[in-house]
């Protein structure tokens, strides 16, 4: 983990974008930057409709930028979008001006600040392994000297000159021979994990969904009695969690996986599809929203395009619009019909408010979940019990 006094600036373009959804953007790229230790001290916008092709941002933008990173002793320049490789060869040139004597400055893109975030928060060598796959993928075209800090944590003057492009290309040939090792690794740990969803195959799946800190892995402490790693930070959870939960006398496995986050890395989801086939092959999705926030309906779209990218957006699903209690203090009223309505018009056939936190309405989500794997189980046993043989119990069992 970086230490926590590491201090950052964010950059954002502002157009098209509202004022207000920029500034969202770029609270939401502060928070992750908090949750690696990297504290945000200024946000730069500046209102381009495209980015520069030189720097992202125009030179007299960029100078401004500059310039206050060098009296403030700013240590993180962080990007709210991705960065081409010239770009970032540009920028690196601005900030790290050759023979400079003052600390070298990393600069980040939204892509690489995510990766980095989900290499920390992995547990699972499959997880590990997953993170620094992608990682290497998206570092591979942008390597550059300066960069190589990332990885070795040097601190520097900037040389120049022969012995610096001998040791990028070295760099370059080691980070294409880590990638090929990756991939084989990687390619065995999945065929483990086939053989263990295999396995399970017999029993009805339930897979949580939604955008990262919504609440998805209280719900799962709730659903099963587990103890999940449950925080108010941004993918407190990478590594895909399955529990047996049994409501009544109906068993079915219930997994918690990755919160998703706009923008997030191709190269990430590509790495993550294997953890993501507990979404895939699930039977019922719980689409977990936190109505509190602002742009909810925002991170509703960003949750079912990446569903429609990773090959989920068929499966039946709940909508589960959590977080209600803090929907009412900040003064808003449930209009349970016009609201249900809404989300019907968008799609969602069934939908429930609850409080995960205060525990409110969770029966009934229980109620509604166990008839939608009643209707499953009795698929996969037409033949077992009588579907008057059913009971529900809002209490899971061992």
């Amino acid at each position: 983990m970086l230490k926590q006094d590491n201090k950052a600036i964010l950059i954002a373009l502002g157009s098209p974008r509202s004022a207000t959804e920029t500034k969202e953007h770029l609270d939401e790229l502060s928070f992750l930057a908090e949750t690696i230790g990297i504290h945000t001290i200024r946000q730069f916008v500046q209102n381009l409709t495209h980015p520069d092709s030189r720097f992202f941002i125009g030179k007299g933008k960029l100078t401004e930028v500059v310039d206050f990173v060098v009296a403030n002793k700013v240590t993180n320049v962080i990007f709210d979008d991705d960065l081409s490789p010239s770009q970032l060869r540009n920028l690196e040139k601005e900030f790290n001006p050759k023979n400079s004597e003052r600390a070298t400055v990393r600069i980040y893109d939204r892509s690489l600040l995510i990766l980095d975030l989900f290499l920390w928060r992995a547990q699972t060598a499959q997880a590990k392994t997953q993170v620094e796959l992608a990682r290497n993928q998206y570092l591979l075209p942008r390597l550059t000297r300066m960069w190589t800090h990332l990885e070795r944590q040097r601190g520097g003057t900037g040389t120049r000159g022969g012995a610096g492009e001998r040791e990028l290309e070295t760099d370059r040939r080691n980070i294409r021979n880590q990638i090929d090792i990756l991939k084989e690794k990687l390619k065995k740990i999945e065929k483990q994990r086939v053989t263990q969803r295999k396995g399970r195959g017999n029993v009805v799946r339930v897979a949580l969904v939604g955008y990262t800190n919504v609440g998805k892995s209280t719900l799962m402490n709730l659903l099963s009695g587990s103890g999940v790693l449950s925080e108010n930070k941004l993918f407190a959870t990478v590594d895909a969690t399955v529990r047996k939960v049994t409501f009544g006398n109906i068993p079915f496995l219930l997994s918690d996986t990755v919160g998703f986050i706009r923008k997030l890395p191709h190269h990430l989801i590509e790495s993550f599809k294997s953890t993501l086939d507990e979404v895939r092959e699930a039977d019922l999705l719980l689409h977990v929203v936190d109505i509190a926030h602002p742009f909810h309906d925002n991170q509703i779209e960003v949750v079912t395009k990446t569903l429609q990218e990773i090959g989920a957006a068929n499966i039946r699903t709940i909508l589960v619009l959590n977080k209600i209690d803090l929907y009412r203090k900040q003064g808003h009223q449930i209009q349970v019909d016009e609201m249900t309505g809404y989300y019907r018009q968008m799609g969602y056939e069934k939908v429930i408010f609850i409080s995960a936190t205060g525990n409110e309405n969770i029966v009934a989500l229980k109620q509604m979940i166990f008839e939608e794997v009643k209707h499953r189980h009795l698929q996969l046993y037409p033949n077992s019990l009588k579907e008057d043989g059913f009971e529900f119990s809002p209490w899971p069992r061992e």
